[in-house]
């Protein structure tokens, strides 16, 4: 994250598609705005959203079950220095209305795909994580004509797609995951919802991504964590063989939740991909990847970014689109402020 990230323009949006909402943060950097704290913060997508920049590709971020956008809050700012970011909630998760169709791949797709049309996203990068790589699956079926995906630990392995043995598999990898991770993921469960969550999972489980993913047109990376229990390195290697083209890369001593901890890595990862640079395998050192300490940490950055994570976790409980906007805002702009000379990387 560069100087130019704490010149950024965030905004929260809603995309309402036959009564389901998809909330959208974007955030474009280097633009030499301020960050959007004035007023609510906010524009309805179906009330004249922006259109999609000409500041290079944009990058649309899927996060996996239960979790929220929140996920990408280092990935986001790293890859906004190369083009827009588009960071999504799907619908059902962080605080949106539930749909009542069921929740699938596919069905999350077609929404997915309909930022894309509400954007004007004619060929943007899509970066899933977890099952959120699914879905970024359905969408390429959907869409040929999307030239770069990124699947950040993908699921579900076959071999292994049983409810007991993926929670094994999960707790697995959970215990090597930041402590900063553990929370953000925590909360985001719990507006999930236990029920939700039950209701998504045994479609999650059945998903066969191996058979899915040579549907779509675009060349893919695949990325994981050494550490990564539910993302075995066999399972890469069959998805690999499987796609039309695809690079598989690993990052070494991290786990499932690579987007958040090592998020410099991938964000390298991503760009070099799609600036066709990247070997078609490889390995990553973890101090190339982690996100380093930030520059101008002390006890108000803290306790500012703490109370605005829970300011916007108090809102999305109440439904206040709002407070969450806000709440996004402040966040970001605490962190960007705290990496505003751009961190030293640690090699």
């Amino acid at each position: 994250m560069s100087e130019s990230a704490a010149r950024a323009d965030l905004t929260v949006e809603r995309v309402i598609i036959d009564g389901v909402t998809t909330r959208v943060t974007r955030i474009t950097a280097g633009a030499g705005g301020d960050l959007d704290l004035d007023g609510d913060g906010r524009r309805d997508a179906e009330d004249g959203g922006a259109s999609a920049g000409s500041r290079g590709r944009a990058f649309v971020l899927v996060p996996g079950v239960g979790v929220a956008a929140t996920y990408f809050e280092f990935l986001a700012p790293a890859l906004a220095e190369h083009g827009d970011v588009y960071a999504l909630d799907l619908p059902g998760f962080a605080g949106l209305p539930r749909p009542e169709e069921q929740p699938t791949a596919a069905f999350f797709a077609r929404h997915v795909a309909g930022v894309l049309d509400r954007y004007d996203l004619t060929d943007p990068v899509l970066i899933g994580h977890s099952m959120g790589t699914q879905v970024v699956a359905e969408v390429l079926a959907l869409r040929p004509g999307l030239s770069h995906a990124v699947l950040v630990s993908p699921v579900i392995n076959e071999a292994e797609a049983s409810a007991p043995v993926q929670a094994v598999r999960f707790a697995q990898s959970a215990v090597r995951e930041t402590p900063h991770l553990a929370v953000t993921a925590l909360s985001a469960y719990i507006l999930c919802g236990v029920v939700y969550f039950l209701t998504v999972l045994p479609h999650l489980l059945r998903y066969r991504l191996s058979e899915r993913i040579g549907l779509g047109e675009a060349a893919l990376l695949l990325i994981r964590g050494e550490l990564d229990r539910t993302s075995p390195r066999r399972f890469h290697s069959r998805l690999a063989r499987e796609a039309k083209d695809a690079r598989t890369w690993e990052i070494e001593e991290a786990a499932h939740s690579i987007i958040n901890a090592h998020a410099i890595g991938v964000a390298e990862l991503t760009v070099r991909h799609v600036e066709g640079t990247l070997p078609r395998r490889g390995r990553m050192a973890a101090r190339d990847a982690e996100v380093p300490p930030a520059r101008h940490a002390d006890l108000s950055m803290l306790l500012g970014a703490t109370g605005s994570r829970i300011a916007e976790w108090v809102s999305a409980l109440r439904g206040d689109e709002r407070g969450i906007a806000r709440a996004k805002a402040e966040h970001a702009k605490i962190l960007w402020r705290a990496y505003a000379a751009g961190p030293r990387r640690r090699r």
